[in-house]
């Protein structure tokens, strides 16, 4: 069953993140996917510059887990476990035919940068695509 997606922030420019988001979407242990405009897309002349950021959330289950009540009396408590983080995440990503390594990860986040030149119809002045797409986790701290 894909996942729930919120598209409402998100102009739908980016190829490359269409795709990304269509494979988050197949994955059974991702709840929800948010795709939002990032504030440094951009237009020049030259070049296109498109930023998007993903935000997923993953699914959890419930885990038995052993305690001792008192100090002896055994017992179990449900702990709610995720089904994924970010770092299987990105194996999976890596695993996947047309996304491949993220050019940046670290504990917080994925990065994938792509380029692309453009030749328009017409002979027209060709130009270079260049898109950024950052992954997060949703609840992770936000960055400074």
């Amino acid at each position: 069953m894909p996942s729930e997606l919120d598209a409402t922030n998100w102009s739908g420019e980016g190829s490359f993140t269409q795709i990304v988001v269509d494979r988050l979407r197949e994955l059974e242990a991702i709840r929800s996917v948010r795709v939002e405009d990032a504030p440094a897309t951009r237009s020049e002349a030259d070049y296109n510059f498109i930023s998007n950021e993903i935000f997923v959330t993953f699914t959890t289950t419930m885990k038995q887990e052993p305690i001792k009540r008192f100090g002896i009396l055994p017992a179990t408590r449900s702990v709610e476990q995720q089904s994924m983080t970010l770092a299987d995440l990105e194996k999976r990503l890596i695993a996947l035919d047309g996304i491949g390594e993220p050019d940046y990860s670290d504990e917080g986040m994925l990065q994938y940068l792509r380029t692309e030149r453009v030749v328009p119809a017409y002979q027209t002045r060709v130009y270079k695509l260049v898109e950024l797409l950052r992954i997060y986790e949703v609840g992770t701290p936000s960055r400074a």
